[in-house]
């Protein structure tokens, strides 16, 4: 089939993988790694695309055995590309949205003419000339009423201005008064009028501006309700396999999330896409690997060339179906590598200590059974109270963490922390040359909702997050960096290292942002901090061992 590719160079000395690639966290299997470099070549040669290339995709490879015992790839985009998804390298979608007399396309259609129904109508040169004379008329209204209640409001005060000199009056100033009363009397049936006559006229251009919107509301109505049934509709067809030959739809496959729902993309992207096509052909799938190619999106990190795990929000419930009846490789965060480690003290007394958190520990317990700071001095000091961990550190990063023994400890500390009066310093290997030798990054970060725990450049809705570098000296064209980080959000110096507008250098081992490697080389080096009992400003250091990478 012209979707199975083999390999042009001899993969002979390759062996094969044991075990089918955990998709989450990866090393690229050589295999795979021979795959891509042939799915790069064909898109280096494809010069009519290499305009949207240099926007950036996602791609895939899947090393595959067939029923012969022959072993090729197979290769796949995420969405669309050049405008279609169906290329003959390629795997095709599971599902094709472009089918040109496809109930999709059809229903598609409807909709988009409703959109235009709906635009139509907002445009009436009526419909606008009634919406712009009414707010004129409105305005004109109170402008003339307000006048009337003013010549009111005068005619009283003289009336009341006579009556107070009543008894000294003479017959002309009592005549005067009567006029006046007669007047006002007037005034209010005047007044009563006008407000009905404005009422009345306003209301005449209310109601035809109604009849203009609720049609268009009837057509939002519909719109929406069409768009979410064909949505659903269009989840259903998505009908995912797995190597026992279960299939699930994506609406099945998405009820237990806390969204519910599939989000827009599940199931167009390429891990999904290879997956189908080998089980729709009865090929067994072997390794897998994904790897961006062109431009970095503004918000998210993504470098040219580099391997990238599936995404979480979309591909997650996904996967998990399709690698069943699989031997996958056991997900690494699982894997309890620090069991048995002794965990450093670096400073104690009787209300507080200091420990060196190993690369790959976790902070405070996780999903599964595996150790984490929180639970190894929990057994440590069982008499402790409060919830101890003050601060926190990423899984993959080492270095100094601050454990309070008492609640009021406890927060003492975290007050220094929100009131930023706790000075931490970090120092990490950048995978590059930073040419400025000091400086400040400025760049507000949020959540990605479909990626967790990857972090986003957000200017309009992220959260200020700001770092002081100073590099420290080169050595094979890496980087060793100090970071001081003023706010300290989730991942902000990795994203700040690695990010176009920040450093453009990711942290060596940094499999998020930048390039796995045997770990994270970014290390917390230096906590300062007021004792909250002594009120000793404390100093606390403990060097990253990793100085000559």
């Amino acid at each position: 089939m012209d979707k199975l590719h083999y390999f042009t160079n001899s993969i002979s000395p390759l062996p094969l993988p044991e075990k089918f690639t955990y998709p989450f966290h990866y090393t690229p299997h050589p295999l795979c790694v021979a795959a891509a470099e042939e799915v790069q070549l064909y898109l280096a040669a494809r010069k009519e695309w290499q305009e949207e290339l240099r926007k950036g995709k996602m791609f895939g490879v899947l090393v595959v055995r067939t029923g012969e015992g022959k072993v090729g790839y197979l290769a796949a985009f995420s969405g669309i590309l050049a405008g279609r998804n169906r290329h003959a390298y390629f795997v095709p979608p599971v599902y094709d949205v472009q089918e040109p007399d496809g109930f999709f396309r059809i229903e598609e259609e409807q909709i988009s003419a409703i959109n235009k129904q709906i635009e139509e109508l907002q445009g009436d040169a009526r419909y606008r000339n009634c919406k712009q004379r009414l707010a004129d008329e409105t305005i004109l209204a109170g402008q003339v009423l307000d006048e009337m209640r003013e010549q009111m409001k005068a005619a009283k005060e003289e009336r009341d201005r006579l009556r107070s000199t009543a008894m000294q009056a003479s017959v002309e100033t009592r005549g005067r008064t009567s006029l006046l009363i007669r007047e006002s009397q007037f005034q209010k049936a005047e007044l009563k009028r006008q407000k009905q006559y404005w009422k009345n006229f306003l209301a005449s251009l209310q109601a035809e501006i109604e009849v203009y919107e609720t049609e268009i509301e009837r057509l939002r109505t519909e719109r929406k309700t069409r768009s979410a049934a064909l949505q659903q509709w269009l989840f259903k067809q998505f009908r995912m396999l797995n190597a026992r030959g279960e299939e699930r739809d994506l609406c099945d496959l998405f009820k237990d999330t806390v969204q519910k729902m599939p989000p827009a993309g599940a199931g167009e992207c390429a891990a999904p896409k290879l997956l189908q096509y080998a089980y729709r052909n009865g090929w067994q799938p072997l390794a897998m690997a994904e790897f961006w190619w062109g431009d970095s999106p503004k918000n998210e990190i993504r470098r040219h060339g580099y391997y990238y795990p599936a995404c979480k929000g979309k591909c997650e419930p996904i996967l998990k179906h399709m690698l069943q009846g699989l031997q996958v490789e056991e997900n690494p965060l699982e894997t309890d590598v620090h069991r048995d480690t002794e965990l450093e003290i670096v400073y104690e007394d009787e209300w507080l200590l200091v420990v060196n958190k190993p690369a790959g520990m976790l902070s405070v317990p996780g999903k599964s059974d595996v150790d984490s700071i929180y639970q190894r001095v929990r057994r440590m000091y069982p008499e402790a109270t409060g919830p101890m961990i003050v601060h926190r550190l990423d899984m993959a990063t080492s270095g100094l963490m601050l454990i309070a023994k008492t609640k009021e400890v406890h927060q003492s500390l975290q007050a220094q922390f929100k009131d930023r009066k706790v000075c931490k310093q970090y120092v990490a290997w950048l995978d590059g040359i930073v040419e400025e030798e000091e400086g400040y990054i400025e760049l507000p970060l949020r959540p990605d909702p479909e990626d967790r725990p990857r972090q986003v450049v957000d200017m309009v809705h992220g959260k200020p997050a700001g770092t002081l570098y100073d590099v420290l000296h080169y050595n094979s064209g890496r980087t060793l960096i100090s970071f001081l980080p003023i706010e300290g959000r989730t991942h902000q110096l990795r994203v700040h290292s690695a990010h176009p507008l920040g450093l453009n250098t990711p942290i060596v081992g940094d499999e998020l942002y930048g390039k796995k490697a045997d770990r994270l080389y970014l290390h917390a080096e230096y906590l300062g901090f007021v004792h909250p009992v002594s009120d000793v400003y404390m100093e606390v250091e403990k060097e990253s061992g990793f100085d000559d990478l």
